[in-house]
């Protein structure tokens, strides 16, 4: 089973409650009658924890950038908490790893207390342990981000991984699963596909299954420094296709879903700068900087936060409005917008989204 990265709609785990769809369905209204303005909260409130990580990733932004570490405020997150059994989702991810946040657990136990799903994105090398606390929380899904079937490949790409210890907490947590009758995590592994581990992808849809996990995401490597230029998938297309299409087979044949990039050329952005977004009226994202910004994906910084303005004077800001207006206009959008690197919504038929060399991308984080 193929399936694209979600826009409008979110990952689907528990129901949600009268107070959670009731929000959800008019969050959706608005974003079809192109509200500036919104009477909705966000559906998702994306929090990055730190700009940290324990990995040193080839093909990581934070390797084209200068910054000065941060580290997400407890202060903030439970300015957060009345919300919780309003939107749908808590999101912890970001620049960073966060589970080095040194009050992740504290912050699952929170959610916990809500209505509101649980989702983190790791890079796996902490999972032994919060093996009893995914439970003991009920986390509704994780991604685990791996970029090779083998430890060679992975453990070359992401300079610090373990493919090996990943898989064996993995194997532990889905054994736990399964012992307890439980539907929940939903686990994911997220796949930076480059000329360099592209074979390898049928293999790791096989891992997958050995594991036990549900799902294996691919997204594009977007090349922000000479260094990775050689290494993005731009003109590829016959490669790319021919092992879209046997990881497809396995995954069909082994009941483990594909979500994947759309093939350059095929992009539903046609040519658009691209694919219509509606992060800014879905989501709320607050870097580990304290600064608000539309996404993780941008350095376009609105304001900075504080816990003393309400809500509201921040959902529906100068800044947001005018966001909203121009995100889609291809005449209007900003910059940053144009050259969308994005995975669920850059269009993958632009060169641009391929190669940000020479490029302003990241936040602008203070310095040491």
């Amino acid at each position: 089973m193929i399936i694209r990265a979600k826009t409008k709609m979110l990952f689907e785990g528990k129901a949600l409650t009268d107070i959670q769809q009731k929000n959800t369905d008019l969050n959706l209204k608005e974003i079809d009658e192109k509200k500036a303005i919104l009477q909705s909260m966000p559906r998702r409130l994306v929090f990055e924890l730190t700009n940290l990580c324990n990995l040193n990733c080839i093909m990581c932004g934070r390797n084209a950038s200068d910054f000065k570490p941060t580290i997400f405020s407890m202060e903030w997150f439970k300015y957060f908490e009345p919300m919780f059994d309003t939107i749908e989702e808590v999101t912890l991810m970001g620049w960073g790893e966060p589970t080095m946040h040194p009050n992740f657990v504290e912050m699952l136990e929170i959610i916990d207390r809500h209505s509101a799903r649980k989702y983190f994105c790791t890079n796996g090398m902490r999972l032994d342990k919060l093996k009893e606390d995914l439970f003991k929380y009920h986390v509704d899904v994780f991604g685990v981000s791996v970029d090779g079937a083998t430890p060679e490949t992975n453990n070359r790409i992401r300079k610090g991984s373990d493919l090996n210890k990943i898989e064996e907490n993995l194997t532990e947590i889905v054994k736990i699963k399964k012992e307890r009758g439980l539907k929940y995590p939903w686990i994911n592994f997220v796949f930076c596909a480059m000329k360099s581990n592209l074979h390898e992808l049928p293999d790791l849809v096989r891992l997958a299954a050995k594991i036990g996990i549900e799902e294996v995401k691919v997204v594009y490597l977007t090349a922000f420094d000479d260094y990775l230029a050689k290494e993005v998938l731009w003109d590829c297309n016959d490669e790319v296709k021919k092992v879209f299409d046997e990881a497809t087979a396995i995954g069909e044949e082994l009941g483990i879903i594909l979500k994947l990039p759309y093939i350059q050329g095929q992009d539903v952005a046609e040519d658009k700068e691209h694919r219509d977004c509606f992060v800014a009226w879905r989501d709320f994202f607050l870097g580990s900087d304290g600064y608000i910004r539309p996404c993780m994906s941008t350095p376009r910084q609105f304001m900075k936060f504080n816990t003393d303005t309400p809500f509201e004077e921040f959902w529906n800001c100068k800044d947001y409005q005018l966001y909203r207006k121009i995100v889609n206009d291809s005449i209007s959008m900003e910059d940053t917008c144009k050259r969308c690197y994005q995975s669920s919504h850059c269009n993958w038929n632009k060169k641009l989204s391929f190669l940000q060399t020479n490029q302003n991308f990241a936040p602008e984080w203070k310095k040491d």
